[in-house]
């Protein structure tokens, strides 16, 4: 018995381990502005029959996105989704020092267009949708379907100052009249932006979690719906593409495989991983059916297949990509061993002495990327679960990640939100009934034990900090790094908001104040900083970088047109370089112009922060 447990022990740091590994890191918690003025609440009206499971209905919807919405060149700017009040909020990054001229937090108000009583902002996501070079911000709800706040062209001898007059509300799906909201009850929890058919221009994801229902209408008693199954459900809200047309964006039918078409969408990426530019697809769906889609889009018709892990007599369909029925709550792409080959990490629910699932750090095993591309278009992903032997299969109840090197070294860290409802009443033996209750009754509200407002569920868990240890496995360093504050989170937004050349982090936390850290890192390696924007300045969605360090390894770095659970990174890439260059670096850049065409181009650039006009070739500006 002591041999089999030292033979399967997963591996783990001694303190002064991990107290090593935190010298190298260093954040400043900020608080960040919100505007006030408006009714605070700590839980949602909803559907009566959803009343007595209150609390968990209202456990999502805290979000945050960073990104240069100002113009001044710096990821500065955040767009916070608080429950709280339920408003979208466009405030400053408080930025020590900034030398920009900042501006009073907003609210965006999507009037005149149609709304509601009973509809909550979900998300925001930052991008060029007009691509005029200003950016925009689509917001999407519950309750409505999304809407686009389209930047108004400012006069270049008069500026405006950022405010919500600067926004002029844009539906993205026509059709609705009136002042009162009277059209499709969207529950979305998801977006996505890339260039989907490869054509040049940027296409929409949206995936909706309930189907469409009252999901907030507390005058309605009934008309909604539960999972129809813990492990394999297909009745929720799906996943909407919209193409972009010169005409404006139009809906696309048909896009998702059957089976995961009616999943419950909590997170979506999307990124290309086979070196064709035209980026796959990760769908995290609650309640299993999350997937991994192929690729086979052509300008003009989005076209993806589903692709999924060999099964094997070794490994359990649960850890196999394409099979799990665990709880697919957020996810992002990134290197994680340094390959060449893109690898992502999927949060779901591993709480010990709760819900005990495993979070994925799914490795991609092919040998390059041609390999992969072949492998792909057979229907097989081979990507394998690694996470026990990482250290990254337990944290929480997970939500949104994201992948970054925050101190430079070379190497991704990881950070992921946790926690799910936070109260005095520990609700765990009431779900963990419900979690072996048979698939026949939790599709009823009304065989759902009680989650009301006061209740716990994970409420004292908190934002993990992964990184690479000795081992070249993980470890949690939040404790040490002072981001063990237990509130619930769930959306994460990274960039380099004061230029510096450190990554910074914003995070959205579920019924509590959203709150900024700036990377105050003093050990921080050397590190490549890309702006890459076309003609117009807008950044080249899914533009990617591969980075030659001396040694001859390579790391790699996308334009992130957003994705995750509900945060979003800024649209610059950052890759981290290690000590200390030797002068400058190879990078490979490969991109798709406005018109399509791919294009490809090696550099030699400097450590540090280089700006590109992408478009026949790439020229510094």
């Amino acid at each position: 018995m002591v041999s089999t447990f030292y033979a399967v022990k997963l591996p783990s740091s001694s303190a002064a381990e991990n107290d090593r590994l935190a010298s190298n890191f260093a954040f400043e918690p900020m608080s960040i502005s919100m505007p006030g003025g408006f009714k605070q609440q700590t839980v949602r009206d909803v559907n009566q029959a959803y009343k007595h499971i209150e609390a968990w209905i209202s456990s999502v919807g805290a979000a945050v996105a960073m990104n240069d919405i100002d113009g001044d060149t710096l990821p500065n700017d955040l767009c916070v989704t608080d429950p709280r009040i339920d408003q979208v909020a466009v405030t400053p990054a408080p930025v020590p020092g900034r030398q920009s001229e900042t501006y009073e937090p907003f609210v965006l108000d999507p009037a005149p267009l149609p709304v509601s009583k009973t509809m909550a902002p979900m998300g925001c996501v930052p991008g060029d949708y007009n691509e005029d070079g200003a950016t925009d911000l689509l917001v999407y709800y519950w309750g409505r379907t999304p809407v686009i706040f389209q930047a108004k062209k400012a006069d270049a001898k008069k500026p405006a100052e950022l405010g919500a007059d600067t926004f002029e509300p844009i539906e993205l799906i026509e059709g609705n009249a009136g002042s009162i909201y009277t059209g499709p009850l969207w529950n979305s929890n998801a977006a996505a932006v890339a260039d989907f058919d490869g054509d040049g221009h940027n296409d929409i994801f949206i995936g909706n979690y309930f189907p469409d229902s009252p999901v907030l209408d507390p005058a309605e008693d009934g008309g909604v719906t539960m999972n129809d199954s813990l492990s394999h459900a297909q009745n929720g809200g799906g996943g909407h593409f919209f193409r972009w047309t010169e005409q404006g964006y139009k809906k696309a039918e048909g896009v998702l495989p059957k089976d995961i078409d009616n999943g419950w969408t909590l997170g979506a990426s999307a990124n290309d991983l086979d070196g064709d530019q035209r980026p796959e697809m990760y769908l995290a769906h609650d309640f299993g059916t999350s997937a991994l889609l192929y690729n086979k889009s052509r300008p003009g018709k989005i076209e993806f297949a589903e692709v999924k892990a060999r099964h094997t007599a070794t490994v359990p369909k649960s850890k196999e990509m394409g099979r799990s029925s665990f709880k697919g709550m957020g996810v992002d792409f990134g290197d994680l061993d340094n390959d060449g080959l893109y690898d992502a990490f999927v949060s779901n629910i591993t709480t010990s002495f709760g819900i005990q699932e495993s979070n994925f750090a799914f490795i991609d095993s092919a040998r390059d990327k041609a390999d992969l591309r072949a492998k792909l278009r057979d229907g097989e992903a081979p990507f394998k679960d690694k996470s026990a032997p990482l250290n990254l299969a337990w944290s929480g109840w997970g939500w949104d990640v994201k992948m970054g090197d925050f101190d430079n070294n070379g190497d991704q860290e990881i950070t992921q939100a946790t926690g799910f409802v936070k109260g005095k009443t520990n609700r765990w033996p009431q779900l963990q009934e419900l979690a072996t209750s048979n698939d026949a009754l939790v599709k009823d509200p009304l065989w759902w034990p009680n989650m009301r407002e006061g209740d716990d569920l994970a409420g004292d868990q908190f934002l993990r900090f992964f990184v690479k240890n000795e081992d070249d496995a993980y470890s949690n360093l939040s404790q040490q790094l002072g981001l063990a504050v237990p509130i619930p989170t769930r959306g994460i937004a990274t960039g380099d908001a004061d230029g510096d050349g450190r990554l910074d982090m914003a995070v959205a936390r579920q019924w509590g104040e959203p709150v900024f850290y700036c990377n105050t890192s003093k050990k921080a390696g050397d590190y490549l900083g890309l702006k890459l924007t076309d003609a117009a300045g807008s950044p080249v969605i899914g533009a990617q970088a591969t980075v030659t360090l001396s040694d001859g390894s390579t790391r790699l770095g996308r334009v992130d047109g957003g994705g995750g659970h509900s945060g979003k990174r800024s649209a610059d890439v950052h890759v981290g370089l290690g000590a200390q260059a030797d002068g400058p670096v190879q990078v490979h850049l490969t991109w798709r112009d406005r018109n399509g065409k791919v294009r490809n181009q090696d550099l030699q650039l400097s450590p540090g922060w280089h700006s590109l006009q992408l478009g026949t070739n790439a020229k510094e500006k």
